[in-house]
């Protein structure tokens, strides 16, 4: 909860390279081909394979397609391509049964594997839910020995949205059944005296595959005699920038709680723009796989080993958020001139002027670029917009700055290290912000000056950068209860720092332990020079509090510009489900099983229906997990076969066998018929 501390795993062979144990967190990826293609196949896993690929996977859909993977294992190894192939069955025993021959690992669907979904609401008698089991284990068994027999490792792979009827009926399309329908498949294998799994826990809704594979480590941990690997991704993540932090959120709220060995970033995308992101998201957990210090370098084994020895003791007191279930943090409602935070209200957005105080033009025509007034209140748009007065110039300035904004002026957010500044700010806007470094002391008077007469709502800041993880939580907890205690209402606190997980949730926990119920602003400055790096580490750092039900504003400081600053805050809260200002695309990233031009598709229906805010439309390759992963989405578009499109409301197929050239508009007059529809302004 607190801490980074990579959870030690079983070592699983896979081919030239192993994963959990010691080993670097590995970087997979996807071929999208048709594996009857070879040249085409054989050419995608080079072209992954020179982005720095370090697994490929293979979709295997019939015996014939698993016969041909001879065919293009062997051409890879002609070429000096080693990297470990995995074999991805849905349905089909027969198929897996052959592929294991020739593949260092295969992956198979627990939802799916030797049976039909019928998603039909039937109740299961015990006696009828046995016999299946008993059916799933007389399927899976000679699997189990083949792999072994062969020195191939195993993928216990759950999807969301392809659990069978049998799971669904007693545990819910829930992450309890998701780790249910995983756990059976592995009391098969260590009854069979077979280890060389791993697990997955596959979702398109990045907080359902959070506490999924929280929740499966908890019960798999006590149940099962090893520790045994993850495979990390969120399925369906879809394109572009949502698609790669809504990868960072799930991947990497799981990373940092030291959960996972091998992850897959899945974009609706060529499968190679796949490999850098995934390798931008481990690289702060792989390290290199080494750890520099003043001596040099230190191999992972002994920074792994040092990590068990210094085990932190179990906490006396509850976690700061229930990490198996979404529940959001409950604060007070906190009126800033209207705009109201905290409470039942939705996450605010907040951002800092980049334009210098001297240039009060320039300065004006970006608060109104970002706060766009004109706009309606939900639109994509800053609802705050912060800036930093250090001087008596600067002070001026912003006197200057509100006078010119007139009444848009009561969204600007002054902040401040100087106490003395600060307490005239507080009579200028409506929230001003005092910034405590490290160390600094805020002695009686100062305390007693703040009141609730004052204009403005006070935000206590902490400036984290040397302190452990609870310092910040000490320092605010004591300002919150002296506050208090002077009968101080109109307050809210934030931390500066590049741990904001881990700092966080030890404010919480503070706060908690103390009743005290004041919002929480989740701020994060990065400063990465690559595009890339800042998506996905403001992504982690904001995106998992959001996930675990922590924080009122979401407050964003970057080297991106306005619009890029903008859609990233609003991807982070669209991306956890805790704030939708926009259509929700389901897309998964295709695979050998789709016969339609998705990413074209997707485009295409992106382009006609994005204004419809919070509408979800899955964009499906195929059927494997077409219904089951838009079980939440509103409309559905899944390939059927070769161009041709089957249509969905929630999971009714309402049309099939669709030509793909009039898909796009009759989804569109299925979102009309159910009166969904809003032309576009």
């Amino acid at each position: 909860m607190y801490q980074y501390r990579r959870r030690f795993t079983h070592e699983v062979s896979f081919g030239t390279i192993a994963l959990g144990g010691y080993q670097p967190i590995r970087v997979e990826s996807m071929t999208n081909t048709h594996t009857m293609d070879t040249l085409a196949t054989v050419e995608q896993c080079r072209k992954l394979y020179e982005a720095g690929c370090e697994i490929i996977r293979l979709t295997v859909p019939t015996e014939k397609d698993a016969e041909n993977l001879r065919a293009i294992r062997d051409q890879l190894r002609r070429d000096k391509i080693t990297t470990p192939l995995v074999a991805d069955i849905h349905f089909s025993a027969r198929a897996a049964l052959k592929a294991v021959e020739f593949v260092e690992n295969i992956r198979i669907n627990p939802g799916n594997y030797a049976a039909s979904q019928k998603f039909s609401n039937n109740e299961y008698s015990a006696e009828a839910y046995q016999q299946e089991i008993d059916h799933v284990r007389q399927e899976f068994a000679p699997l189990v020995e083949k792999a072994r027999t062969n020195g191939v490792s195993m993928r216990i792979g759950t999807n969301h949205g392809s659990l069978s009827d049998r799971i669904v009926s007693r545990y819910g399309n829930s992450p309890e059944g998701m780790v249910e329908a995983a756990l059976e498949f592995a009391r098969i294998c260590e009854e069979m005296h077979y280890h060389d799994i791993l697990f997955s826990m596959k979702a398109s809704n990045v907080r359902v595959m959070i506490q999924a594979y929280r929740l499966l480590v908890e019960k798999a941990d006590n149940e099962l005699r090893y520790a045994y690997p993850l495979h990390l991704g969120v399925t369906e993540a879809g394109d572009g920038d949502e698609g790669r932090v809504k990868s960072a959120m799930g991947i990497g709220a799981l990373l940092e709680d030291g959960l996972g060995d091998t992850i897959r970033v899945s974009l609706t995308e060529d499968p190679v723009n796949e490999v850098p992101v995934g390798f931008a998201i481990v690289k702060k957990y792989n390290d290199f796989h080494l750890l520099k210090g003043e001596k040099g370098s230190i191999p992972l084994k002994q920074v792994i080993e040092s990590r068990q020895a210094t085990k932190p003791l179990q906490p006396s007191e509850p976690p700061p958020f229930n990490p198996f279930t979404y529940q959001r943090r409950i604060s007070r409602s906190l009126d800033l001139s209207g705009q109201v935070i905290g409470a039942e209200s939705v996450v605010r957005v907040e951002t800092r002027l980049h334009a210098p105080l001297s240039d009060i033009d320039a300065l004006y025509e970006e608060t109104m670029l970002r706060l766009a007034p004109e706009k309606p209140e939900e639109s994509i748009r800053s609802e705050f917009v912060s800036v930093r007065v250090e001087s008596e110039e600067d002070l001026h300035s912003l006197e200057q700055l509100l006078e010119r904004l007139g009444d848009v002026g009561r969204f600007v957010v002054a902040s401040s290290g100087d106490t003395s500044l600060f307490m005239r700010l507080c009579d200028k806007v409506a929230k001003a912000r005092l910034d405590i470094v490290e160390g600094e002391m805020l002695d009686r008077e100062f305390l007693q000056q703040l009141g609730n007469k004052r204009l403005a709502a006070l935000e206590l800041c902490f400036i984290h950068e040397k302190a452990g993880e609870s310092v910040p939580a000490e320092v605010l907890a004591h300002l919150a209860l002296k506050l208090q205690s002077e009968g101080v209402e109109r307050l809210c606190f934030s931390v500066l720092s590049k741990s904001s997980v881990f700092v966080y949730r030890r404010l919480v926990q503070a706060f908690n332990r103390h009743a005290l119920d004041y919002p929480l602003v989740v701020r994060y400055q990065s400063d990465a020079p690559e595009r890339l790096d800042g998506l996905i580490e403001s992504s982690v750092q904001t995106g998992t509090l959001f996930c675990d039900g922590i924080g009122d504003v979401l407050a964003l400081e970057s080297t991106l510009s306005m619009d890029d600053e903008l859609t990233l805050a609003f991807n982070i809260l669209q991306g956890g489900r805790i704030r939708m200002t926009k259509t929700e695309f389901i897309s998964c990233p295709g695979c050998g099983r789709t016969y339609f031009e998705l990413e074209k598709a997707t485009a295409a229906i992106k382009a006609r229906t994005g204004h419809l805010k919070g509408l979800k439309i899955g964009i499906m390759g195929c059927i494997v997990n077409g219904p089951g992963e838009m079980a939440d989405a509103d409309f559905g578009y899944v390939g059927a076969g070769k161009n041709r499109i089957s249509l969905y409301v929630g999971r009714e197929c309402v049309a099939e066998n669709i030509p793909e050239e009039e898909a796009v508009e009759r989804l569109i007059g299925l979102i009309r018929e159910h009166g969904k529809w809003i032309d576009p302004v």
